[in-house]
């Protein structure tokens, strides 16, 4: 598993300076960097990205991030404060669907105040000491939070509780007639939108797996090429996990795809 780390610095110079620190832990093979952003907090609270991620599929994660940290803390400083998960899901749905929580923001927001830059990044590592000890020597304080993906959860959730919907609307129309009759119809279309609709995320949700996994392991590979033995170990575990990884989930989104099949049939 991947971690989303925030890096907070006095200044964007320090900021920029953390960004080379990384670039060497990930050629050292300390770990693996999948992404990276740079922002800043200026003096009226307005988060901008200084350095943005890659647009490609290693940037996914990363670009997610700054983008929900740009809307949810470019406000007053500890404007995330007990902030809840309700909140979460219902402003900030893809922070909520790839495991950011409030603890983690609520901290991010106590550190980056006006004035401080950061970097944005999503890293493999085995060990913290080797990233906080070359951070803490420029003036870095990390925040790290672990990447879970709740999306392909939730999806699935979605699937099955409107298939079960749409069975049971089904089964009360075959004994309805007239306004009644109408009216069940009518609601077993919205039920069967809203399934096309997970169908059309899930399908969505694969593809951008399959792209994002792909491009994790061609950059690990790429690494482990320019490794140590001992470290190309642990690299070829890290690709290993990845492989792994994307099969749970994919054979998890695919079965649920394929109930979305059974349920829109005629």
């Amino acid at each position: 598993m991947s971690k989303f780390i925030v890096v907070i610095f006095p200044n964007e110079a320090k900021a920029y300076e953390g960004t080379r620190a990384l670039k060497e832990l990930h050629a050292e093979a300390s770990l693996a960097v999948y992404g990276m952003a740079v922002v800043e907090k200026g003096a009226d609270g307005k988060l901008s990205v200084k350095q943005a991620a890659d647009t490609g599929p290693l940037g996914t994660g990363v670009g997610a991030l700054v983008g929900g940290l740009t809307g949810l803390l470019g406000g007053p400083a500890g404007a995330v404060m007990g902030i809840s998960v309700g909140a979460l899901i219902g402003s900030f749905g893809d922070l909520f669907n790839m495991g950011v929580g409030s603890d983690f923001l609520d901290k991010v927001s106590k550190e980056l105040s006006p004035g401080k830059a950061a970097i944005v990044a999503e890293v493999a590592e085995d060990w913290v000491t080797p990233l906080d000890t070359r951070m803490a020597a420029i003036g870095g304080t990390v925040v790290r939070q672990w990447r879970t993906d709740f999306e392909d959860e939730m999806i699935e959730k979605d699937v099955k509780a409107s298939k079960a919907e749409i069975a049971q609307l089904k089964e009360e129309a075959s004994h309805a007639s007239g306004e009644a009759k109408a009216k069940l119809t009518a609601r077993i279309n919205e039920a069967r939108a809203k399934l096309k609709n997970a169908s059309d995320r899930m399908e969505a949700q694969i593809n951008r797996l399959q792209h994002e996994t792909d491009a994790k392991i061609t950059m690990l590979q790429g690494q482990a090429a320019k490794a140590t033995a001992n470290a190309k170990t642990k690299i070829d575990q890290r690709v290993s996990e990845l492989r792994a990884d994307h099969e749970r989930r994919s054979a998890k989104l695919k079965q649920a795809w394929k109930l979305t099949k059974e349920a829109l049939a005629p």
